[in-house]
């Protein structure tokens, strides 16, 4: 069952799909799982939701980050040493496969590993046995190994930086979180999910998002994913008063940004008069339609030239369109 630092916050489809996804894998037999996703996506989140839905929760999650560790220290890191393998061995050493015995190991930004231990993890993965540093008899151990990477894969092994084999055998399972941008008013409600975390841990006033500060960060184009966002609202309730964040609360960069966006949702130098005799959510959708229709109309209706100008992936964009009964659906 998932803890509250293990949900997977969001309504928009690809999330839902996602979420639908990790069930189905979590219990399954797969000993390999490959997440892909950009940095700040959640994919440790991803990759503990695996297995605190697995018949592994019970034992260790061994969360390993493959490229904040030397590449002279990993093997003994990996897979530990016997006394006297090397100078400074002076006791025998558990790694931290060993450890994960029974349960599962995360090997975050998998395409770090130095070629050798490329090679080795392969090993490791068809025989289900490695060798100590320094050791002669193998170690039999029972992983399932979840691996995570901000990379295309393939593209890598085109280019000569991973193993093609090593990224078969990873490959049985992959998983594709959604960058932040494409999830729509997702945004929303992570935003107000990290504010209300925040107000528990740091007390104040529990704030909630301006109406122009909504509009920002659903224009803005978050290249942190989830993490900045956090961390942004992180500073705020630290660093404001007040019930409300503002756009005045929000770094200069993310409002530069949003003003340079073509076809940007106006800040509070550029004002909407919303119509008096309708309701925002009704008012949202008449500027959404507007906005939408004028890029497409100077777009040609070129759908991926639209997209491309309103920082939509061209999904998200049809998302839109049809719920906004811009398109209908086939």
């Amino acid at each position: 069952m998932n803890t509250p630092q293990t949900q997977l916050i969001g309504e928009h489809p690809a999330i839902v799909a996602l979420r639908a996804l990790i069930a189905r894998v979590a219990p399954s037999k797969a000993g390999t799982v490959l997440i892909y996703g950009e940095t700040g996506t959640g994919k440790g989140l991803v990759a503990r939701m695996i297995h605190e839905g697995s018949q592994r929760a019970h034992k260790a999650f061994v969360d390993i980050n493959c490229a904040a560790i030397p590449a002279e220290l990993l093997e003994s890191e990996l897979f530990g040493h016997e006394r006297g393998a090397f100078t400074g061995a002076v006791l025998k050493k558990e790694g931290l496969i060993e450890a994960g015995n029974g349960g599962s190991v995360f090997l975050d930004e998998v395409r770090e590993l130095h070629p050798v231990m490329q090679a080795k993890i392969l090993t490791l993965l068809d025989t289900k046995r490695f060798r100590r540093v320094g050791a002669v008899k193998p170690i039999d151990v029972d992983v399932r190994f979840i691996a995570a990477t901000n990379k295309i894969l393939l593209q890598e092994v085109n280019a000569g930086n991973f193993r093609d084999d090593l990224y078969y055998r990873l490959q049985v399972i992959s998983i594709n979180i959604p960058p932040l941008r494409e999830r729509g008013e997702d945004i929303l409600l992570l935003a107000d999910n990290f504010l209300h975390k925040y107000h528990q841990l740091y007390g104040g006033q529990r704030k909630t998002l301006d109406a122009e500060a909504e509009r920002i960060f659903l224009a803005y184009r978050w290249p942190g994913n989830v993490r900045e966002l956090e961390n942004l609202t992180e500073r705020i309730c630290l660093l404001e008063d007040g019930d409300r964040l503002l756009a005045s609360h929000l770094p200069a960069r993310i409002l530069r940004e949003v003003q340079k966006t073509p076809a940007s949702i106006p800040l509070a130098s550029e004002p909407v008069a919303w119509p008096t005799d309708m309701d925002y959510h009704q008012a949202t959708g008449n500027f959404q339609k507007q906005l939408i229709g004028q890029v497409l109309q100077g777009c040609d209706n070129n759908l991926a030239l639209a997209a491309d100008q309103l920082k939509l992936s061209r999904h998200a964009l049809r998302h839109q369109m049809l719920k906004l009964g811009l398109l209908k659906a086939e």
